[in-house]
């Protein structure tokens, strides 16, 4: 026989007075631990790192919609007159 048991990870933090306070603030006004205001705070950071959009994504439906006007503005000086000087 195999019995697979996994153990919890204990994780301390140190905190900022500004900080204790809001972690004081939140659990009494949701009722929640400590440590499942802390999950769920683990949670929301993970899944907005997967929501991360790259420029292209921002910018949206401006892309590519100008049709004149320079091609590359950082390669021709003459555009580039007046910077970094």
């Amino acid at each position: 026989m195999c019995y697979c048991v996994r153990m919890k990870t204990y994780i301390h933090a140190r905190l900022g007075e500004d900080d204790r306070v809001v972690l004081e603030r939140l659990k009494r006004s949701t009722g929640r631990t400590e440590s499942e205001i802390m999950r769920r705070g683990l949670r929301l950071v993970a899944e907005e790192e997967g929501r991360r959009r790259s420029a292209l994504d921002l910018a949206g439906c401006s892309v590519g919609r100008f049709r004149k006007g320079p091609r590359d503005l950082s390669s021709n000086r003459k555009h580039l007159k007046g910077f970094g000087e």
